[in-house]
């Protein structure tokens, strides 16, 4: 994956063969664990929602986004490398099983194009579980950022000042504001 600074990226990845990839809540708070060590230090978490078979974000690419190691590895691309791999085989062990968790790459589309299309990545990530039906309100879903952005929890993951700022979004209407649908053909712009 390849990073402008300064830039807003949506990131996901789904389980192969759209298989299942979390199976109990125990598997999310891990999974969450790994974003805090391995992603957080490495850019800005705007918002993020696990889904039983997939994942999103959207991040902003700060400086240490766009960093590389010694060995010209992206700090970011790593971070997501360790974290699906660490993760995959943990869920390997628990479910007695083997081969591939994730599909072969994780995904990153710049979504910087218009603020337009980062609010609906925005909306898109937190409606998710609602779109799929597997809850009636978007705050119903716990592995989503949207309770954070509502004062439901004490989430510490996503810079909020910054989505705000950057989004320009009215933190006193943001409950509306994510509720508010969203055009099938506006989805094609942020993947």
């Amino acid at each position: 994956m390849k990073f402008t600074e300064g830039q807003l990226y949506h990131i996901y990845n789904k389980g192969n063969n759209n298989q299942q990839i979390f199976f109990k809540k125990e598997n999310y708070l891990y999974f969450l664990k790994k974003i805090r060590k391995y992603i957080y230090p490495n850019c800005d978490i705007l918002t993020y929602c696990l889904m039983p078979n997939h994942f999103n974000f959207l991040i902003y690419a700060n400086s240490k986004t766009v960093s590389y190691d010694l060995k010209n590895n992206n700090f970011l691309s790593e971070g997501f490398k360790i974290l699906l791999s660490s993760y995959a085989k943990a869920i390997n062990v628990q479910e007695k099983r083997t081969g591939s968790l994730f599909t072969q790459n994780t995904h990153s589309k710049n979504v910087s194009g218009n603020t337009n299309q980062a609010i609906i990545c925005l909306k898109y990530i937190h409606q998710n579980p609602k779109i799929n039906g597997l809850v009636v309100n978007l705050e119903d879903w716990e592995f989503s950022s949207f309770r954070d952005y509502c004062g439901l929890r004490n989430g510490t993951i996503c810079n909020q000042n910054l989505t705000f700022n950057l989004l320009n979004i009215d933190k006193e209407n943001f409950y509306g504001f994510s509720n508010e649908m969203i055009l099938k053909a506006d989805l094609n712009t942020i993947f």
